[in-house]
């Protein structure tokens, strides 16, 4: 819906900016334009279009409110997943602090 008012805007916009006829089309055309927009069909439109769009939006928060909690525990489990893959590459420190050596092996005791 917005974006066909966008176009029409556009449109209507573009062919004023064109049109030959000047001030006489311009001012017809603006007197159409009023009109239509104080037209109790226009009016209602908008209006049911303003209700279906929060009714959408209620709806929406609700269902990311439920889904919230599973997304909560994939991203964790997630995360948990990718310290394990980062702990094991080479040149981080082992879970006892010992460093890595330059090829990821540990040094010999007493080294």
């Amino acid at each position: 819906m917005r974006r066909r008012v966008t176009f029409l805007a556009g449109f209507a916009a573009g062919f004023v900016a064109g049109a030959r006829a000047g001030r006489e089309r311009y001012e017809q055309m603006v007197k159409l334009g009023r009109k239509a927009a104080e037209s109790p069909a226009v009016r209602k439109a908008a209006r049911a279009a303003g209700d279906k769009a929060t009714g959408l939006t209620k709806a929406a928060g609700q269902k990311a409110a439920e889904r919230m909690p599973k997304i909560t525990e994939t991203a964790k489990s997630g995360a948990g997943k990718v310290r394990e893959q980062l702990d094991r590459l080479p040149g981080r420190s082992s879970p006892d602090d010992e460093p890595a050596g330059v090829n990821g092996t540990r040094p010999a005791d007493g080294s």
